[in-house]
């Protein structure tokens, strides 16, 4: 069966994008193949976790649709599915690759591990672990029974390490090159390498898909599969999302929390989406389509090696057009669930022609449409100047038997005329007086939603 897993680290206040849109590929690979996705928490970095982390992340990942089969959550056959609960699994392990000769106890202290590293610089060496205590094994059990804190090291084999990688073909490192690696530290947790290959041999998971920085750390994965013994997965190596600028994806430039963009009023969906193109496309040149479409059709041998770029405003412009062609009133209900039951839907229905044009996430909506919901506080224009032209509109308007668009159309063209101002500077004046704002959607037809008495009474308070 084909299972296919993420691992993400409750080390910041959410999942990053980078993360969904790899968990993405991990989600459509196993449904695609009718087999099964896990979530799995590393947490073992105690020293970096989030409080609230690990919840914000499960919570995140069942908002933009990723659910799991097996997770902390949910459970599954292979439970515990959070490292810091399977440490007796992590010992157990760590000791048989040194029964096996695969792995050795170190206790060199900091300060030698920083000495012998500056040597090998100044000497310009290959920065990695002399083997000190792999040479001094005897005299370092006796002192580790004495009660010296130890860590256990990967023996990495002096020979090519070679794998095939789904998505970048055949790879090939010299395991002379490589440091020993630490699997289990003194504190008994283990670094990432030995949890992620105990885990995921534990858990059957035959596709690892994930982000190119843990490329160079596949051949000790690869070592410590052999020295178990036991069947590689297959891995997959997808590029990191890029800036529009080429450089690293990083709070600093954009905002890389998935949580930050759906609190933005970006659907799920239209992420999806958007992360579905990132280093893929789809074979009709589709720029949207579902998830259910994307399962359909993707493959891993389509993923592209090339750094895609994440790029906030070309999101966006593809969540206008989910918004465009949602349904009137499906995105009444979206824009009230998420600007809150203080807001009557029946005001928002009535925006929706004027508004669905122009919004490209839901978080426009307030700043373009809250003037309808209250009245405006400031001015952007000094309006005082205006008195005697607002104080005739406030009678002309007030006259009106039939309060209909056709007709208030008519009187405010009037207006204009009988005042001797232009269209542009009569409707900007207007527009200010109604609703405190340059820009707002068409000014007659928000008259109308408004109301008669109501703009009455923010034309004489204007």
């Amino acid at each position: 069966m084909i299972r296919t897993r993420i691992a993400p680290s409750p080390t910041g206040k959410d999942v990053h994008v980078g993360s969904i849109s790899t968990g993405l590929m991990n989600f459509a690979w196993a449904k695609k193949n009718g087999g099964q996705f896990i979530i799995r928490i590393e947490d073992t970095d105690q020293t970096r976790i989030v409080p609230g982390g690990e919840k914000k992340m499960l919570e995140t990942l069942g908002k933009i649709g990723l659910t799991a089969d097996e997770s902390p959550l949910v459970g599954g056959p292979y439970a515990p599915y959070r490292q810091s609960e399977r440490l007796s699994l992590y010992k157990k392990y760590a000791e048989e690759l040194v029964t096996k000769g695969k792995a050795y106890y170190c206790i060199c202290t900091a300060e030698r591990l920083d000495e012998m590293r500056k040597q090998q610089q100044k000497n310009k060496q290959i920065p990695k672990y002399d083997r000190h205590c792999f040479h001094n094994q005897e005299e370092v059990i006796k002192k580790i029974k004495e009660g010296t804190p130890y860590v256990v090291r990967l023996l990495m084999p002096e020979k090519e390490i070679v794998f095939e990688d789904l998505i970048r073909g055949r790879i090939v490192m010299q395991g002379s090159n490589l440091d020993d690696q630490v699997l289990l530290k003194s504190d008994g947790f283990p670094t990432y390498h030995l949890g992620v290959v105990v885990d995921d041999h534990l858990m059957k998971i035959s596709h690892i898909i994930r982000g190119e920085e843990w490329l160079p750390s596949t051949p000790k994965h690869v070592v410590l599969y052999e020295a178990f013994g036991w069947e590689l997965p297959l891995f997959a190596h997808v590029s990191l999302l890029r800036n529009p600028d080429k450089s690293k994806l990083s709070k600093r430039k954009n905002p890389v929390w998935t949580s930050d963009y759906i609190d933005q009023g970006i659907f799920p969906e239209a992420l999806l989406n958007y992360l579905a193109l990132m280093g893929w496309s789809h074979p009709e040149g589709k720029e949207l389509f579902t998830l259910e479409e994307y399962i359909r059709v993707f493959d891993l041998k389509d993923v592209q090696t090339t750094a895609p770029v994440f790029d906030p405003v070309k999101l966006e412009w593809m969540n206008g057009l989910y918004i465009r062609n949602m349904d009137k009133d499906a995105l009444a209900e979206k824009i009230q669930a998420f600007i809150g039951p203080a807001y009557p839907k029946e005001i928002i229905a009535k925006t929706i022609p004027l508004i669905q044009e122009r919004i490209k996430k839901l978080s426009d909506y307030l700043p373009l449409c809250g003037f309808l919901f209250e009245q405006p506080k400031q001015y952007e224009v000094d309006l005082s100047k205006y008195k005697t032209v607002l104080q005739d509109v406030s009678k002309k308007v007030g006259d009106m038997k039939d309060f209909s668009l056709e007709n208030l159309n008519g009187v405010l063209i009037a207006c204009a005329k009988e005042a001797g101002m232009k269209n542009s500077e009569f409707f900007m004046m207007l527009r200010v007086a109604i609703t405190g704002k340059k820009i707002s959607p068409p000014l007659n037809d928000s008259m109308i939603i408004l109301g008669k008495e109501e703009c009455i009474k923010r034309i004489g308070k204007a």
